[in-house]
């Protein structure tokens, strides 16, 4: 007998009601849902005077962009571009809010001391536990502050009295708190992409209290997995002096939940991709560059979080270690750049190219299209080579 597929209810106020329902009664109340991030999944830029909008490579973007929701969906975030001039802000924001998306309009200066600085330098570092990579300047907080509350005042200005915001990530993490003061009734949800560190670690941040207060201005806190989770009650007990009843914490008429959640992704977006023309292009192309070799394939950003060249050493060694194995295997790394101005990505980015030389690679010896040339046997991964799958994939 054939089973029948579950049905899905949502309860509310003891009450029972269907996900179609429910999306009915979010229309009819005009309820929208705020995903607050550091980025758009829009990317701006300007050449010549004209602004083009392309898609931002990032995988919180990438993640989140199939939501399905019967909420309105809103995204607010920094477009990717500093720009100075009054009348060029408002021919970038006319064209986000065509897709719903609010731009909030960062200076250089910010930036470079909010992004590259407090964020990827300070806490990012931090919580990989890369502890040398850690870099503070009071200034980097300072700006960190000041741009927290720069969305805080711009997500004012849109949000209506049913509306739920949905914060993302690292770079806002004081945003929940300064969110819960301005409008206290308002439904906040926060979500970690990154690892929380244990307690041990995150105690070194001066500003470990304020941050904590910050995050448990929301609702709902989650986590990718229950380590983090874990790391982040500790800090709270040990820090603060607040005390959780598992995974539960009451702060005056309110309850904070925290849960870990595994980001998930859209399952019959990827499933169904090569089915589409350009996808067997693509793979028609890949299959013709590498022969007959069992291909090893690694896509990455650009992070020395990601251990791309211990990859790269790792691989040599197989080759080393199993020659059987030379004109059979070839190693694929995309690699997508990433913080080029931080100071340990710009290290990075540097230093790959020559470990790639260095390592022992096996290709045929043939010849491909776009004067491009297969490294001979045991011959070296050059930059051009990197360059040219980058451009295939």
């Amino acid at each position: 007998m054939r089973s029948e597929k579950p049905t899905i209810t949502i309860i509310i106020n003891n009450l029972i009601i269907s996900p179609q329902k429910w999306s009915a009664i979010c229309r009819a109340r005009d309820m929208k849902l705020y995903i607050i991030s550091n980025r758009l999944p829009v990317k701006v830029s300007e050449k010549n005077g004209t602004f083009s909008f392309t898609r931002s490579e990032g995988g919180l973007a990438t993640g989140l962009d199939s939501l399905q929701t019967a909420y309105e969906k809103h995204w607010i975030g920094w477009p990717g571009i500093c720009v100075d001039n009054d009348s060029d802000k408002q021919a970038i924001g006319e064209k986000l809010e065509e897709l719903n998306f609010h731009p909030v309009f960062l200076s250089d200066t910010q930036i470079k001391n909010y992004y590259e600085g407090y964020s990827n330098s300070t806490i990012w570092p931090l919580c990989h536990y890369f502890f040398a990579y850690t870099l503070y300047k009071d200034t980097f907080w300072q700006a960190y502050r000041e741009v927290n509350k720069r969305f805080c005042e711009t997500i004012c200005r849109l949000i209506g009295p049913e509306d739920k915001v949905w914060v993302q990530d690292y770079q806002l993490m004081l945003l929940p708190g300064m969110l819960r003061e301005a409008v206290p009734d308002l439904c906040i949800g926060y979500f970690h992409h990154i690892p929380f560190p244990s307690y041990e670690l995150f105690r070194i941040l001066p500003e470990r209290a304020e941050i904590l207060k910050g995050l448990l201005g929301a609702d709902f806190i989650a986590f990718h997995t229950h380590d983090y989770m874990r790391h982040f009650i500790s800090a709270v007990e040990r820090v603060l002096r607040m005390n959780f009843k598992l995974d539960e914490i009451q702060l005056g008429n309110r309850v904070v939940r925290i849960d870990a959640l595994p980001m998930g992704i859209n399952y019959d977006l990827y499933h169904n991709a090569s089915t589409q023309p350009e996808v067997r292009q693509a793979v028609d192309r890949t299959r013709k560059l590498f022969g007959d070799h069992k291909l090893i394939l690694s896509v990455d950003r650009l992070d020395y979080s990601k251990g791309i060249l211990h990859r790269l050493r790792g691989f040599a060694a197989f080759l080393e270690h199993h020659p059987e194995y030379h004109g059979k295997v070839a190693l694929a790394m995309i690699i997508v750049p990433s913080r080029d101005h931080v100071g340990s990505y710009a290290q990075l980015k540097t230093s790959k190219y020559p470990q790639a030389d260095s390592t022992k690679a096996v290709f045929q010896n043939c010849s491909i299209k776009r004067k491009v040339q297969l490294c001979e046997l045991n011959g070296r991964l050059t930059r051009k080579f990197l360059r040219m799958l980058l451009s295939i994939f």
